[in-house]
C-alpha cells in the first residue's frame, strides 16, 4: 500500500514537471509566432528602388553626407534619417521578393552604417529622439537581422535601445508610455526573453483604460501626487483616454485624439493583432474598449471616418500631408482580432477604399472633456473646437511647429463636403481668419510662446442626443479684451451660426469668418435678389442674401455686408514651422475667404447665418429661410427652431424665458443648453446639459400640462400658474458636461 502511494507521488511530480515543461515549450512557441508576425509585418513594405539605389550610391563608407549630423537641436536632428535608412536597407536585404535580397553590398553598407551610429551614439536635444525615435529604428533593425551583425554592434545597439525604459523618462502614461512599452516588448522578442515579454505585454494591456480628467474638478494644473520627479510624471494626471472617448496627451486638456491619440490606438491595435489567439492575447473587455475608442473617438473626429478633421489637428498642420486620408490597416487588424462592432468597421474600410462614398451613420458627438463637437451627415461634416477654464486653447508650438495657431481654438467651425477642402492650405493660411471664429484683427500675431492659454470662461458645452446637437460658447479671448456669445445649431440639411454681445475696447476691427478654404470653382453671390459670379480679387459687398462656393451656400436671413477674397494667397512652410526640413520656397494657392466685419471697437455686435451644403441649383433658399426660425439671438439666450423637424435648440447663458410658439413659453431656471423634440405643441423628448459643470440637477418649466416621471426626471404641474416644471438629474463625476435625454 505504501509502495503504491509512493509511485503515485512520483507520477504526480512527473506530471507536474511535464505540464510545466509543456507550458515553457508552449510559451517559447508562442513567442516565436509573435516574433514572426512582427518580422513579416516589417518586411511587408513596398520597396522604393529609386530611393534605395540613391541610398546605396550616396553612402560614403560610413554615413550619408546630406545629413547634418552635427545639428542635434529640437528643430533639427535629421540624424533620424540615418537610422531610417538602415531599416529601409534591411527590409530590402531580408525581403525574398527584393532584388537586393541577401546582396553582400547591402550587408556591408549596413555593417558600416550601424558601426558609425554606435560609435557616435547621437543624442538629440529632444528626448523623444533618444527614448523613442532612435530605439524604434534600432529595435526594428535587430528584429530584421540583428544576429547577423558583429556582436559588439549588437551589444552597443542594446544599450541604445534600452533608453526606451518603461520605468523612466518619457514613459509617461498615455501616448508615450505605450510607444516606449512597444519598443521594450519588441526588444524582448529579439532577446527571446519570455518572462520580460510577458511583464511588458501586461503593462501594455493595462494601459487600455479610461483616466479621470483632473481639470474637470480642480483645474488643468492639478496633480493629486505632486511629489516631483518621475513619481509625479508616472501618474496619469488626466493623460490618456478620456471618458468621452477623446484623448489627452498632456495635463493641459488639449484634444490630441488625431495626433498622440491616433498613435495610441495604432500601438494597441498592433499588439492586439500580434498577440491574437495566444496566451498573451488582450482580454475581450480591453479589445472592446479599444474598438469603441477607435470608432467613437478617432473615426467620429474624422470626416466620413476617412479624412482627419482639420479643426482637431494641432501643430501637425504645419507638416505636409497632415490631413491626408487614413489607410485601412488598423481597421483590418481590429477585424482580425474580434468581431465586435464589425459592421461599422467594415463600413470604415469601404469608405477608405472608396467602395462607398458616403457613410450610413449620422451622428452629433460632443467630447465634453476636450470641448470638441463633431457632426456627420451623409453629405457633409462639420465641427466646433472650443476651450474653457477646464483646459487650454491649443497645443504649444513644440519643436517650433504650428507657430501661428493662436486662435485655432476660438470656436473654429469647418465645413467639409469632399474631405480635401483644407488640404495643405496651412502655409498660405490667414491665421486671423479661422472659419467660425470671431477675432480682433492685428498687424501681427503675438510671439509663438504666447499661443497656449488657459480658458477664462466656464460656460462651454453642447447638448446632443447622438443625432442632433447645439453648441454654446461664452467666448472670452485669452489673447485680447474681446467677448462674444457664440452658438451653433445642427440639423440634417444645414446648421445655423449665431453670435451676440461681440465687444472690445481695442481700437481694432473685429471679424467673424464664415470660411477660408481652397478656392474651387466659381464664387456666386446674391445681392438684393440679383445673382452674379465674382471675378477673382478682393470684394466688399452690400445687401448680400447668400454666397455660394464649392457646393456650400451661406445664407443670411437679414441682408448683410460681406467681405470676400477669391484669389491667389502666398506663404511658405517655413512661415509656420522652423523645422530643418521645412521648405522656405514660396507656396501659391488659390484661396476662398469670406467674413463679416463688425467694425472698430464693436459693442454688442451680432451675426446670423446658415450654412447649407448642396449644389447651388438644388438649394431651395426660400424654403430654408421659412424652415429655420431664429427665436432669439441675444447675449442671454440664443435659440433656433427647425419647423420641419420639430426641433428647438436653446442656449441659456443665464436663467431666462423664451417664446417657442404662439402657445408655448419655455423657461430655464439656470444656465444650460436644451433641445426639445416636438410634435406640434407636445414635447416628445428633452435633452439637456450643464456647460458650467456645476449642477447636480436642472429645472425648467413650460406652460403646458405634462404628467410624466422617469429614472432621471420628474414633472410637477402647477394649475394656478399653468406651468409644468421639470426636475432633471444631470450626469455627475466623469460625465459632467454630457447630455441627459428624457423621453416623454
Amino acid at each position: 500500500m505504501h509502495y503504491k502511494v509512493l509511485i503515485s507521488k512520483k507520477f504526480f511530480w512527473f506530471l507536474l514537471f511535464f505540464i510545466s515543461l509543456s507550458s515553457v515549450f508552449s510559451q517559447e512557441s508562442e513567442i516565436k509566432l509573435i516574433r514572426n508576425r512582427v518580422y513579416l509585418n516589417l518586411i511587408d513594405r513596398e520597396i522604393n528602388y529609386v530611393n534605395l539605389e540613391k541610398l546605396v550610391q550616396e553612402f560614403d563608407g560610413e554615413k550619408w553626407p546630406n545629413i547634418k549630423y552635427e545639428d542635434v537641436s529640437r528643430e533639427g536632428f535629421d540624424n533620424r534619417i540615418h537610422t531610417s535608412n538602415m531599416v529601409e536597407l534591411a527590409i530590402a536585404f531580408k525581403n525574398p521578393k527584393s532584388k537586393y535580397h541577401n546582396k553582400k553590398k547591402l550587408k556591408e553598407i549596413l555593417d558600416k552604417a550601424l558601426s558609425f551610429w554606435c560609435t557616435n551614439d547621437f543624442i538629440g536635444d529632444n528626448w523623444w529622439n533618444n527614448q523613442i525615435g532612435t530605439p524604434t529604428d534600432l529595435v526594428h533593425l535587430m528584429l530584421l537581422m540583428g544576429n547577423e551583425f558583429p556582436k559588439n554592434l549588437v551589444i552597443k545597439s542594446q544599450e541604445i535601445i534600452s533608453r526606451a525604459n518603461i520605468n523612466e523618462g518619457g514613459a509617461r502614461p498615455g501616448g508615450d508610455r505605450i510607444k516606449v512599452s512597444s519598443i521594450a516588448a519588441k526588444n524582448q522578442l529579439f532577446l527571446n526573453n519570455t518572462s520580460e515579454f510577458n511583464k511588458i505585454i501586461n503593462i501594455i494591456e493595462n494601459e487600455i483604460k479610461f483616466v479621470e480628467w483632473t481639470g474637470r474638478e480642480y483645474g488643468y494644473t492639478h496633480s493629486k501626487n505632486n511629489v516631483g520627479g518621475f513619481n509625479e510624471f508616472s501618474q496619469a494626471n488626466g493623460r490618456g483616454l478620456q471618458y468621452d472617448n477623446s484623448f489627452h496627451h498632456r495635463t493641459d486638456g488639449v484634444n490630441n485624439t488625431l495626433s498622440y491619440g491616433l498613435s495610441y490606438s495604432f500601438a494597441f491595435i498592433e499588439w492586439g493583432y500580434y498577440t491574437r489567439n495566444t496566451t498573451y492575447a488582450f482580454s475581450k473587455e480591453k479589445i472592446n474598449l479599444l474598438t469603441d475608442y477607435y470608432l467613437d473617438g478617432v473615426c467620429k473626429t474624422a470626416v466620413y471616418g476617412k479624412f482627419p478633421d482639420f479643426a482637431a489637428k494641432n501643430r501637425s498642420i504645419s507638416r505636409k500631408g497632415s490631413v491626408k486620408p487614413y489607410t485601412t490597416d488598423a481597421v483590418e487588424r481590429l477585424l482580425e482580432i474580434s468581431n465586435y462592432r464589425s459592421k461599422e468597421l467594415k463600413e470604415i474600410i469601404d469608405l477608405r477604399n472608396n467602395k462607398i462614398q458616403k457613410p450610413t451613420v449620422s451622428h452629433a458627438t460632443f467630447y465634453w472633456n476636450s470641448e470638441h463637437f463633431s457632426f456627420q451627415r451623409p453629405n457633409f461634416f462639420s465641427s466646433v473646437r472650443m476651450f474653457s477654464s477646464r483646459n487650454m486653447n491649443m497645443e504649444s508650438p513644440y519643436n517650433s511647429e504650428g507657430l501661428l495657431n493662436h486662435h485655432r481654438g476660438d470656436g473654429a467651425n469647418h465645413i467639409v463636403i469632399k474631405g480635401d477642402e483644407y488640404y495643405d492650405i496651412s502655409p498660405v493660411y490667414d491665421y486671423l481668419k479661422i472659419p467660425g471664429t470671431t477675432i480682433v484683427q492685428k498687424k501681427k500675431l503675438p510671439n509663438p510662446n504666447a499661443i497656449k492659454k488657459i480658458g477664462i470662461t466656464d460656460f462651454v458645452g453642447a447638448v446632443s442626443d447622438g443625432k442632433y446637437g447645439a453648441v454654446g460658447f461664452d467666448f472670452k479671448s485669452p489673447h485680447d479684451p474681446l467677448v462674444a456669445r457664440k452658438s451653433w445649431f445642427f440639423f440634417d440639411e444645414e446648421y445655423v451660426c449665431l453670435g451676440a454681445g461681440i465687444s472690445t475696447k481695442m481700437k481694432n476691427e473685429v471679424n467673424t469668418t464664415l470660411n477660408q478654404s481652397l478656392l474651387r470653382g466659381e464664387v456666386v453671390v446674391s445681392a438684393a435678389g440679383k445673382k452674379k459670379n465674382l471675378k477673382s480679387g478682393a470684394h466688399m459687398l452690400n445687401y448680400i442674401d447668400w454666397i455660394h462656393h464649392d457646393n456650400i451656400t451661406y445664407l443670411f436671413p437679414k441682408p448683410q455686408t460681406i467681405f470676400i477674397k477669391n484669389e491667389i494667397a502666398k506663404g511658405s512652410w517655413w512661415r509656420i514651422s522652423k523645422q530643418i526640413s521645412s521648405s522656405k520656397e514660396t507656396v501659391k494657392l488659390a484661396v476662398f475667404k469670406t467674413w463679416i466685419n463688425h467694425g472698430e471697437s464693436p459693442s454688442n455686435a451680432s451675426y446670423e447665418y446658415i450654412v447649407k451644403p448642396g449644389i447651388l441649383d438644388k438649394v431651395d433658399k426660400q424654403k430654408t429661410f421659412n424652415n429655420i426660425q431664429t427665436l432669439s439671438n441675444t447675449p442671454y439666450v440664443q435659440a433656433v427652431k427647425n419647423n420641419e423637424l420639430g426641433i428647438i435648440q436653446m442656449v441659456f447663458y443665464k436663467a431666462g424665458e423664451i417664446k417657442i410658439s404662439k402657445a408655448l413659453k419655455f423657461k430655464c431656471h439656470a444656465p444650460g443648453i436644451v433641445m426639445l423634440k416636438m410634435d406640434e405643441n407636445t414635447i416628445q423628448e428633452v435633452s439637456v446639459s450643464d456647460p458650467n459643470r456645476e449642477l447636480s440637477q436642472i429645472s425648467f418649466s413650460i406652460n403646458h400640462k405634462i404628467d410624466a416621471e422617469g429614472k432621471d426626471f420628474k414633472t410637477l404641474w402647477n394649475e394656478e400658474n399653468n406651468q409644468s416644471t421639470f426636475l432633471v438629474a444631470l450626469p455627475e463625476g466623469n460625465f459632467q458636461g454630457s447630455t441627459v435625454t428624457i423621453k416623454l
